[in-house]
């Protein structure tokens, strides 16, 4: 299995001109004790990370520049491929780009966004949480902060060409329209349905109406009203509706069209749930994509591209599978089973029980594209932080910033020597993850953070930025997940 991974090399004073090359071990090895196959210490280039948080993002006008298609790798042997842009690499107000103000404001969206995913998976009956998981999937790109990475799509017939964002834990495909009461700011023009040939509103007595508990019937169209206690709300209607993904057209998938929306989503016209419900893009097509897909994240100051691939065709050779874990009560999460961390050549000594889905549905590991930091019950964090603070001592530390209460000032520092951070995994895959990927830069003046977080409750989330730039594949039909072998 292989996946990026920095080698360790000692750290080096930006006075001293040594230099900071670095070679890359890509690791995924079979459980060892305290022998591993992969390097106890890797290399953080901090001259780089630094240079990345001063990236100018793009205007909005340069969008179809970003996600122009390239015939040659747009479709591929059946599977289409489509490029993945985090929303920090885009400006969408012409305020000065600070980096410290940025890392804020996504830590802000994120705190919302694990409290809705609590929320959700914590609360009533199973039949209880279908309705709140529905209403909950088509506001989540709004006001929980779901809304991390941008996809290109086309919607309708004639296709107009729409940025949405794609949510793991979502189940519906939602977009703004015309006639639009109350919407957010969004880039491209407003979908009007009256400009599609395709459009088909969907009947209060259609089994897709059936689907949504609670649901509204106005002039013989189906309806839905979701609202939450801090003002965040979507109205709209459903309807059947033909998208367009590079040169594969799909036609009716059900859609959310929001006539009336508010949150702090902005940008995007809307979203593409990939969660594992009916009603999400992949249920709804499982007899197209085989219920597959894959998925490579990239952070922001990066000057690539992610990308996003469905179908069984997209599942790649060479990755790690897991096993992939269902809870009733959360149909729309993917579950995976980690048993365990390590930091350097040691496995942290914290129960496996602590990261385990028990019987009631509460507790066990989530991964979620739309929360960018990872979370583990507070016992099991504290016991991880702790083994890293062991292993570097000899970095200055500086004070908690944010969520983040393990911080170093790495000013003038060109790389610095890293204990190596590891998940591992059922069945034997220990995943050891890039220096970028648990050290993250949270200002532009030198001050790096231990990028993991407390959980307020015993569920665990596997967030964004420990899964960026490594390929992830799920596939529903066989119950897996797959690490690698392709990075980003």
């Amino acid at each position: 299995m292989i996946l990026q991974l920095a080698m360790s090399t000692t750290a080096t004073k930006t006075s001293t001109n040594t230099s900071t090359a670095t070679t890359h071990h890509d690791n995924i090895s079979k459980a060892k004790t305290k022998t591993t196959l992969y390097p106890d210490f890797q290399l953080l280039n901090v001259k780089q990370a630094l240079t990345e948080t001063k990236t100018r993002p793009i205007k909005p006008s340069q969008f179809q520049e970003l996600f122009k298609t390239n015939p040659n790798d747009s479709e591929s042997g059946g599977k289409q491929k489509l490029k993945l842009v985090h929303r920090d690499k885009v400006s969408f107000s012409n305020k000065l780009h600070n980096h410290s103000h940025v890392f804020h404001a996504r830590m802000h969206r994120d705190v919302k966004r694990v409290a809705s995913l609590i929320h959700r998976l914590s609360s009533g009956s199973a039949a209880k949480y279908e309705v709140e998981n529905f209403g909950s999937d088509v506001v989540s790109g709004m006001n929980q902060g779901s809304g991390e990475y941008f996809v290109r799509i086309g919607l309708g017939s004639p296709p107009r060409s729409q940025y949405m964002v794609i949510d793991s834990g979502s189940d519906i495909v939602w977009v703004q329209c015309k006639p639009c009461t109350q919407c957010y700011h969004q880039t491209d023009p407003l979908f009007d349905p009256a400009d599609s040939a395709s459009f088909m509103g969907v009947s209060c007595s259609s089994a897709v109406c059936d689907r949504v508990e609670n649901a509204g019937c106005n002039s013989g169209r189906c309806r839905y009203e979701v609202s939450y206690g801090d003002g965040s709300y979507t109205k709209g209607t459903l309807a059947l509706e033909t998208l367009t993904f590079g040169r594969t057209v799909v036609r009716n998938v059900a859609i959310g069209c929001g006539h009336s929306n508010r949150g702090m989503f902005v940008g995007a016209a809307g979203l593409l749930g990939l969660g594992g419900g009916s009603m999400s893009f992949m249920g709804q097509l499982s007899g197209q994509t085989g219920n597959a897909f894959s998925y490579c994240l990239v952070s922001r100051g990066t000057n690539t591209n992610g990308f996003l691939e469905f179908g069984s065709e997209a599942m790649p050779v060479g990755a790690a599978w897991i096993p992939l874990v269902r809870n009733p009560r959360a149909p729309s999460f993917y579950y995976i089973r980690l048993l365990g961390l390590g930091v350097g050549d040691t496995r942290v000594p914290i129960s496996e029980d602590v990261f385990q889905l028990n019987e009631l549905g509460s507790g066990g590991v989530v991964m979620d594209t739309g929360t960018a930091v990872t979370r583990f019950p507070t016992v099991a964090y504290e016991a991880f932080r702790n083994a890293f603070i062991e292993q570097t001592q000899n970095l200055p530390r500086a004070s908690a910033v944010s969520i983040f209460d393990t911080c170093y000032n790495l000013f003038g520092f060109l790389s610095v020597r890293v204990p190596t951070v590891s998940f591992y995994f059922s069945g034997g895959p220990i995943l050891t993850l890039p220096a970028n990927n648990f050290l993250i830069p949270v200002d532009d003046a030198g001050t790096f953070c231990f990028a993991f977080a407390p959980s307020p409750s015993g569920l665990s989330i596997l967030g964004n930025i420990q899964q960026e730039g490594i390929q992830i594949s799920v596939d529903e039909a066989n119950e897996f997940v797959g690490f690698g072998p392709n990075i980003c």
